[in-house]
C-alpha cells in the first residue's frame, strides 16, 4: 500500500514536472516578445557578427532567464507541494509576476538605458513618479489591463500544457528546441570572448542590454597563451574611444548676430593670497565646485577644444587652431595669451589678432590683477585656474571666481568643469550646433552627470559625488567636494548617464 503510494506520488511528480518543462517553453517564447522591446531600444547591429551574436544572445539568454525562473519558483513548488491545481494556478500567477517586472525593467532600460536594480532605485522611482503626476488615471488602466491580459495567458497556457503533454511529447519538438536554445547561448559567450578580445564594438556594445547578463570573456586566459597582445588591445581600445578631431572640431556652427555682452575668461596658474584679495575686491565671487585636470595638456584640450586627452599624441593637436573657429563669424571667439609658458604650447595663438569687439574672450594671463586696467571694461567676467594642484586625481575641484550674475545663480545649484566654457561661450555669442558637446551650457540646467575620460580612466561626477572607473576594472567613489572617499558601491547608472555624453545626436 505505501509503495503505491509511494509510486502514485513519484508520478504525479514527473507528470507536474514535466507540464513545468512545457510551460517554461511556451514563456520563454512570450518573453522573448518582450525582450525584443530591448533591441528596439539600441541602435542596429552594422556587422554579420553583430548580428549573429544579436540572434543567438537574445535566444539563448531569454530561454536561460525563462529556466532560471522555473527552477527557482516553479520546480520546488512541484516537490514540495504536489498538487496539480494549486501548482498550475501559483505557477501562473508566479509567471505572470515575473512578465510584469519584465515589461517594467524593458520600459525602465527604453527610458533610462538601464536596468532596475539597488543602483538604480532613485532613478526608477523618479521615472515612476513622472508617469504618476502626469497622468494617474491612464497609468493605472494601463498596468491593470496588461496585469489581467498576462494573468488570462498564463492560466490558459497553464491548462494548455497539462491537457495537452501527451500530445507535447508525441511532436519530437522539445530536443530541437533544447539543441538551439543551448547552441545559441553558448555561441553567444563564444562570440562574445572573440569579440572582446578583438575589440568588436558592434558586439561588445550589446553586454548589459538584457537583463542579468554576463558575457564570457577571456582576455587573461588568450594572452597567456600569446593569442592576444594586450598592451596592443589597450592601444587599440583607446583610439577607439578617441573622439578624433573632425569629429569635435569640424562640427558645423550656426551663429546668428547678437548685441549680448561681451564676456571674458581668464585663465591663469593658481588664485591666491593678495591676488584673490583683490580680485573680490573687484565685485568677482567665488565658486568653488568648478572641476580641472591636473595636467596642462589635458586642460588646454577641455578649454579649447572640448576634447577628453585620450592618447600620448594629444600635444600634437595643440599645435594646430581647433578647426570650428573657421567656421564663426568675425568677432564671436577671441582667444590671446600673455603667459608665455601657455604661447609656447599654443604656437597657433600668435596668428591671432586682438580685438575688443569680441562676443566671448579667453586670455591665459598669469598676472590678472598686473593687467587689470585691460579687463576692467568687462562686465560679465570668469577667472579660473588652468590645472587643480592634486596630482592624485585626474580631475579635481579648484575654487573660481565669477562677475556674471546669471551664471553664478545657474552654478549655486551645479558643478563645472572646464568642459563647459566652450558650449558656455558659443551659446552665449549666437551659436549653436546640431551635435552635442561633451560639457554643458552653464546658464541652461544639465540634465546628464559631469564627464571626463583620461586616457582610459572615466570620471563622472554628479552634486557631491565622483565616481573613477580605472582601466583595470577598479573604481573609487568620492566626494566631489572634499575628495574623501565614500563606501559606497559603483553607481552605475550615473555612469551610464554620463556615457550618453558619447552618443551622436539623432
Amino acid at each position: 500500500m505505501v509503495i503505491e503510494q509511494n509510486l502514485s506520488l513519484v508520478k504525479k511528480v514527473n507528470r507536474l514536472l514535466s507540464w513545468g518543462h512545457w510551460f517554461s517553453f511556451f514563456n520563454t517564447v512570450l518573453a522573448l516578445a518582450v525582450t525584443s522591446i530591448y533591441w528596439l531600444s539600441e541602435p542596429s547591429p552594422e556587422t554579420l557578427l553583430g548580428w549573429v551574436y544579436l540572434f543567438c544572445y537574445w535566444l539563448g539568454h531569454t530561454a536561460f532567464l525563462c529556466f532560471m525562473f522555473f527552477i527557482v519558483t516553479v520546480f520546488p513548488l512541484s516537490l514540495i507541494f504536489p498538487y496539480q491545481k494549486h501548482v498550475r494556478g501559483l505557477a501562473a500567477l508566479l509567471a505572470t509576476t515575473g512578465m510584469v517586472v519584465l515589461i517594467f525593467d524593458a520600459y525602465v532600460y527604453a527610458n533610462l538605458g538601464y536596468h532596475i536594480g539597488s543602483t538604480s532605485y532613485h532613478q526608477t522611482i523618479e521615472l515612476l513618479r513622472q508617469q504618476v503626476v502626469t497622468n494617474l488615471r491612464n497609468f493605472i488602466l494601463i498596468v491593470s489591463g496588461v496585469a489581467a491580459i498576462l494573468i488570462a495567458v498564463e492560466l490558459v497556457l497553464s491548462n494548455y500544457c497539462w491537457k495537452k503533454i501527451a500530445r507535447l511529447k508525441q511532436s519530437h519538438i522539445s530536443r530541437p528546441l533544447l539543441v538551439i536554445f543551448i547552441g545559441s547561448f553558448m555561441l553567444s559567450h563564444l562570440i562574445h570572448i572573440y569579440a572582446d578580445a578583438r575589440l568588436k564594438s558592434d558586439v561588445t556594445r550589446l553586454d548589459n542590454v538584457l537583463p542579468f547578463s554576463y558575457p564570457a570573456t577571456a582576455k587573461s586566459f588568450l594572452a597567456r597563451y600569446q593569442l592576444v597582445d594586450l598592451a596592443k588591445r589597450a592601444q587599440r581600445q583607446a583610439d577607439r574611444l578617441s573622439i578624433s578631431s573632425p569629429e569635435l572640431s569640424l562640427r558645423q556652427l550656426h551663429c546668428s548676430t547678437t548685441q549680448a555682452e561681451p564676456i571674458l575668461v581668464l585663465v591663469t596658474d593658481h588664485i591666491a593670497g593678495d591676488t584673490a584679495d583683490f580680485l573680490r575686491q573687484q565685485g568677482l565671487r567665488w565658486h568653488e565646485q568648478h572641476f580641472a585636470p591636473n595636467n596642462t595638456t589635458e586642460a588646454l584640450l577641455h578649454l579649447l577644444y572640448g576634447q577628453f586627452l585620450l592618447t600620448e599624441n594629444s600635444q600634437y593637436q595643440l599645435n594646430q587652431a581647433p578647426a570650428f573657429i573657421e567656421q564663426l563669424p568675425a568677432n564671436t571667439l577671441h582667444i590671446h595669451s600673455k603667459w608665455p609658458a601657455i604661447s609656447a604650447r599654443l604656437p597657433w595663438l600668435s596668428a591671432v589678432t586682438e580685438t575688443e569687439t569680441a562676443i566671448a574672450n579667453i586670455v591665459f594671463d598669469n598676472s590678472p590683477d598686473v593687467n587689470w586696467t585691460d579687463y576692467q571694461r568687462y562686465k560679465q567676467i570668469m577667472i579660473l585656474p588652468l590645472t587643480s594642484q592634486q596630482p592624485a586625481f585626474v580631475l579635481a575641484p579648484v575654487k573660481i571666481l565669477i562677475r556674471w550674475s546669471d551664471l553664478h545663480e545657474q552654478l549655486k545649484q551645479h558643478n563645472s568643469q572646464h568642459l563647459d566654457l566652450l558650449p558656455t561661450l558659443l551659446s552665449s555669442a549666437g551659436c549653436s550646433t546640431e551635435e552635442s558637446w561633451l560639457g554643458d551650457n552653464l546658464l541652461e540646467r544639465p540634465d546628464r552627470p559631469k564627464l571626463s575620460i583620461s586616457r582610459q580612466d572615466i570620471v563622472s561626477i554628479r552634486k557631491d559625488k565622483m565616481v573613477v572607473l580605472r582601466q583595470d576594472g577598479s573604481y573609487g567613489v568620492w566626494s566631489a567636494g572634499t575628495l574623501l572617499p565614500l563606501n559606497e558601491k559603483l553607481d552605475t547608472p550615473m555612469l551610464t548617464d554620463a556615457l550618453k555624453r558619447l552618443e551622436p545626436a539623432r
